[in-house]
């Protein structure tokens, strides 16, 4: 993309569950704090995001975090379906409205 900035990534480590974004099992079975709040059964992972600056001391701050609903918002073709006539046409599938390639009609 022509980025000259740096991403990160959280992958293989414990940083999911330091912000409360994934759950031991034990986490899954007796509830959790997510989005602030208890969760009586999370999911092993649930949506969040994230942002942080570091200064030259090296300092690291932690400037923003949004969760579940919240993260809507960067996510633009939740923006581009939410204009449509069917909107995002879960049909009770909840988080998990898109469909796979394979499970299209012909």
């Amino acid at each position: 993309m022509g980025w000259t900035f740096p991403w990160v990534s959280s992958h293989e480590s414990d940083f999911n569950f330091d912000f409360g974004v994934s759950f031991t099992p034990e986490q899954q079975e007796g509830g959790s704090l997510y989005n602030f709040a208890p969760a009586e059964h999370p999911e092993e992972e649930l949506p969040g995001i994230s942002a942080f600056q570091i200064d030259d001391a090296g300092t690291v701050f932690h400037t923003y975090s949004a969760y579940a609903r919240g993260i809507e918002l960067l996510m633009a073709d939740y923006q581009y379906l939410d204009l449509v006539p069917k909107g995002r046409d879960e049909r009770g599938r909840g988080p998990f409205w898109v469909r796979r390639h394979d499970e299209y009609g012909h």
